[in-house]
């Protein structure tokens, strides 16, 4: 046998990969399944972006390689659409960077910008794949501390007491993922301010700004921003499009050339057809968000009466794809995950995934519809 690669020893499987294998196969098994573990969008796109995709195909280009940089068309339409929504310039021609999902910017950005050794700071609770991407290409996590004492934003007090001698890169991740916690143009404009002051590349992960969310901004809103920051967002939240792999990266084009040496040597240009249903959704009215954000309203307050049946409490502030609850003081996160799974054939996610500072909360997603809501607080 080949033994695998030494840098598969600081990562494992990715939890929902692993526990979702077990979901299915209680479900083979006869149980039935409720899964509101993961945030993947089952309503449908939009339909005018099913019909560019589909008119899209006997074009003359739509099956040769694209262009690393996406179509001039595509950039267009992400740069009218952070005019638009962010009040944000950027630049088509040199300042974004389309991208196969935002989860593959992570790993971009981090072999553009990491060497072996270098340290990066992140959020916990956070985005696992932040952790593990930084561990594959050799640099070493330092994680801050989020809390529901600071409303879940960073404690800068605490940040500059840290050694950030070796830090190169800080994750930032609002509106945030997994409590639903709101950016604020104060928090942006003290992470700019930090990055400059220590030199540290700020990413601001963006994908569900839109989400039951009345104020959408953006760190490249704060003066100066483009100095020492980028932007990722997506596609697959805000327009129901997972499964394309639509993302993007905005900064200024030093940053975005570094990344694109990476990109160019992994990867072709996104499909021709799924950029013209891209194109197609980023110029849709602000009624499509009214529309969607009125059915997660409807989940969500449905979702809630759930978390009340676990005695868990809840910010009804957040924003987002999800709902993160308290659970009762002295209870473990997957103790009461697997109870609710094994018992009562529901998969809810445990915060303790998304790190230490999520131990005794618990994540419900929005992805249900209201019917099967409505069976699992039933079940309870």
């Amino acid at each position: 046998m080949i033994k695998a690669a030494k840098r598969l020893d600081t990562v494992q499987e990715y939890y929902f990969s692993k526990k979702l294998r077990e979901v299915r196969g209680l479900a083979a098994a006869g149980k039935p399944i409720i899964n509101m573990g993961i945030g993947s969008p089952d309503l449908q796109p939009p339909t005018k972006v099913l019909d560019a995709i589909s008119n899209s195909l006997g074009d003359s280009s739509a099956h040769k390689y694209q262009s690393y940089q996406g179509l001039p068309e595509l950039r267009n339409a992400i740069s009218s659409f952070y005019k638009s929504k962010f009040s944000v310039d950027a630049n088509p021609e040199n300042e974004i960077l389309p991208l196969m999902g935002s989860k593959e910017g992570i790993m971009h950005i981090s072999m553009a910008f990491l060497n072996e050794g270098d340290k990066v700071l992140i959020p916990n609770p956070g985005y696992p794949t932040y952790t593990s991407v930084t561990k594959l290409v050799g640099a070493e996590p330092l994680f801050y501390n989020l809390s529901d004492t600071t409303n879940w934003q960073p404690d800068f007090e605490t940040l500059e007491n840290l050694d950030l001698s070796n830090v190169k890169i800080m994750w930032v991740n609002y509106p945030h993922m997994p409590t639903g916690t709101d950016a604020t143009l104060i928090t942006f404009q003290k992470l700019v301010a930090f990055g400059k002051k220590h030199n540290i590349l700020i990413v601001n992960d963006n994908p569900y700004s839109f989400i039951l969310n009345d104020n959408p901004i953006s760190i490249l809103q704060v003066d100066g921003a483009k100095d020492i920051a980028l932007e990722l967002n997506s596609l697959s939240k805000t327009f129901n499009m997972a499964g394309w792999r639509v993302g993007m990266l905005l900064g200024n084009t030093t940053y975005i050339d570094e990344v694109l040496k990476v990109k160019s040597n992994m990867d072709y240009g996104m499909f021709y057809g799924i950029q013209k249903g891209a194109i197609e959704a980023l110029q849709l009215s602000d009624s499509w968000f009214s529309d969607q954000n009125k059915i997660y309203e409807e989940r969500r307050n449905l979702i809630w009466q759930l978390a009340d049946k676990l005695d868990a409490t809840y910010n009804k502030n957040a924003t987002g794809l999800f709902v993160w609850a308290k659970i009762p003081e002295g209870k473990k996160s997957e103790e009461v995950t697997d109870a609710v799974l094994y018992d009562k054939d529901i998969f809810i996610t445990p915060g303790t995934i998304f790190g230490s500072q999520g131990e005794g909360y618990i994540r419900f997603s929005l992805c249900v519809t209201t019917d099967i809501i409505k069976e699992a607080i039933s079940r309870l």
